[in-house]
């Protein structure tokens, strides 16, 4: 197929973010929303990108994440607005297990204010952001170190984590089904959280909109085992229905 200039630079866009609303493309090319959604409706159709509600992704292997510095950047705005949405939420005085990726890093910067935390978690990167709150006992995990995030996993890890009960774990996920399945792409990174879901008092889970609709090898939970979720945009059918019959309350952290 051919593309217009518009468009071919609209692919490359994306291709070079990682991620785009539907807003920001019509802002940066200069054009209204329906010419972008048929632009980005006709790239999907054609295998170059996927599409999620509000926005638009590079097309996703099942059984390999993107790269981590570029997830770093990826949506950086809206898991900042989830980061404060949870840092709100979370208590002083209370215990957590916090597990790996991106987004959950975002949170960890946003409790370095925050008193009496007990922090146990297997991410390497968010002990060394909680390591500056001097109020906040870290609690790190032992197991095998993955060199390209600093996450640890492995059974070492898992045994570690069931000595405890904590009042809240707080997870991130690769991605989530129209089914409400928990999907992610390391298996030992799986068990890990499986343990943390099944050690935690409450469990949240925060993922930003392009995580929906997107699929990923391992099968982690059913979304109906979180009791929040926290995310960045309002959901879209079925998600939105799924979380209603779940019980799971939805904290949609919105634009300032």
């Amino acid at each position: 197929m051919t593309l217009n200039p518009r468009q071919t630079a609209l692919l490359e866009e994306v291709r070079t973010q990682g991620f785009a609303s539907i807003d920001e493309l019509a802002r940066k090319f200069g054009v209204t929303l329906q010419t972008v959604r048929r632009d980005v409706n006709m790239l999907a159709e054609n295998g170059m990108l996927a599409r999620f509600h509000g926005g638009v992704r590079v097309e996703d292997s099942t059984t390999e994440n993107i790269a981590y510095r570029q997830r770093q950047v990826l949506n950086a705005e809206g898991k900042a607005r989830i980061a404060r949405a949870v840092a709100a939420a979370v208590p002083e005085g209370c215990s957590l297990i916090l597990n790996i990726g991106t987004t959950v890093e975002e949170i960890a910067r946003g409790l370095v204010h925050h008193r009496g935390l007990r922090v146990i978690t297997n991410n390497l990167n968010v002990a060394n952001i909680l390591a500056d709150n001097p109020d906040c006992e870290v609690i790190v995990a032992g197991g095998v170190l993955r060199s390209r995030d600093r996450g640890i996993v492995g059974e070492a890890t898992v045994e570690f984590i069931r000595q405890f009960k904590v009042d809240i774990g707080l997870i991130g996920i690769s991605g989530i089904e129209a089914d409400g399945t928990l999907r992610d792409y390391d298996f030992r990174e799986v068990k890990v959280a499986r343990t943390i879901i099944e050690h935690s008092r409450e469990v949240w889970l925060a993922a930003d909109a392009s995580k929906f609709n997107r699929q990923a090898m391992v099968e982690l939970a059913h979304v109906s085992e979180v009791d929040r979720l926290f995310t960045d945009a309002p959901l879209a059918a079925p998600f939105d229905q799924i979380l209603a019959d779940s019980g799971v309350q939805c904290v949609v952290a919105e634009r300032e």
